[in-house]
């Protein structure tokens, strides 16, 4: 049976999981627009789907966005998140995570769409009090970033109660890997995520990595997380799409594989990989940074009938290493031809 084509908006279109996404969409056959304002996307990481360049708070170019197309639904990647950034200036996080969101919610309301698979984050449950993080566990978030996705969450199950607007909130373990085709690849500015800044540090084109905090109740001392292939999270939200459109209830969601590993063991798997030591030094923890977070995942599989392919530590290292070894190429031959 051939696939139903799907119209679907993708906010923060041009960014890490958003660029992914869009791929991921068009190899299932689904037409995409991705709405981007570029603060902290890249315009040449659209590579499927038409780009749309300006922001979600803009009301006047979100009503004609929407005015433009009908959409079956709305995926929404736009958020701030870094948690470091959060505790220093939480009023950031809370207008862009939360107010903007809100704005987006009401506008998508005014013109008909109630599908809304949502960007939810691992950080709403705050210090676990259990080993393996189920959807069941108190949301108790540390952090302003954790809880201006809390929020959302609470706002997106009022609106279903309130408007039918039916949504799924993936909450996110620590995104990780680059397209396996070495197409798209974490390039944030500042780069905060612990692979990218390991790779770099291993291969000389980044600065000494940092770890961050040696006294935290592990193994090692250093935190432990449960990292998720860039790949895998677009299946799942696909498969939430999918869910959505046959008629889903509003739910939440964990994206992991159940399985952690401490910051010291990712870095002895670079050195593996790559064959060459990760400089680094030891600093303090990070202020809002729980010791563990580790998933259970076990309800996106029963949902969603969602499985990871490409989240094993090997794997999502070498697709990581894969796409910063073509980007420091890229790189090298733009400033060749600049200097020119």
């Amino acid at each position: 049976m051939t696939p139903i084509t799907r119209k679907v908006l993708v906010i923060g279109g041009a960014g890490y999981i958003g660029s992914h996404m869009l791929k991921h969409l068009d190899q299932l056959g689904h037409w995409s627009v991705a709405l981007d304002n570029l603060s902290h996307g890249h315009r040449d990481a659209v590579r499927n789907g038409r780009l749309v360049v300006g922001d979600m708070g803009d009301r006047g170019l979100l009503e004609r966005v929407l005015t433009e197309n009908r959409y079956d639904a709305v995926m929404h990647f736009a958020s701030l998140i870094q948690v470091g950034e959060s505790v220093r200036n939480p009023s950031a996080y809370y207008h862009n995570n939360f107010v903007l969101t809100k704005q987006l919610l009401d506008t998508l309301l005014q013109h008909g769409v109630r599908k809304f698979v949502f960007s939810s984050t691992a950080a709403v449950y705050g210090v676990p009090r259990t080993a393996l993080l189920a959807e069941s566990h108190p949301c108790d978030a540390i952090n302003p970033y954790g809880r201006s996705k809390w929020m959302v969450e609470q706002l997106l199950r009022d609106y279903d109660h309130a408007y039918g607007l039916k949504s799924v909130s993936l909450r996110y373990f620590n995104a990780a890997g680059a397209d396996p085709d070495g197409q798209l690849g974490e390039r944030h500015d500042p780069e905060s995520h612990l692979i990218p800044l390991a790779l770099r540090a291993a291969s000389g084109t980044g600065p000494t990595l940092t770890v961050h905090g040696t006294d935290y109740p592990t193994a090692d001392g250093s935190c432990i997380r449960d990292f998720v292939h860039v790949s895998d999270l677009a299946s799942a939200h696909a498969l939430a799409l999918d869910y959505l459109l046959a008629g889903g209830d509003t739910c939440s969601l964990n994206l992991g594989t159940g399985q952690g590993y401490s910051v010291l063991q990712v870095l002895a798997a670079v050195e593996q990989l790559t064959g060459r030591r990760v400089p680094h030094h030891l600093g303090p923890r990070r202020p809002g940074d729980p010791p563990v977070l580790v998933a259970d995942p076990s309800m996106a599989r029963t949902v969603l009938g969602w499985s990871v392919r490409r989240s094993d530590l090997p794997t999502l290292l070498a697709d990581a290493w894969r796409w910063e070894q073509s980007n420091t190429d890229r790189a090298k031959r733009d400033q060749a031809e600049h200097s020119t």
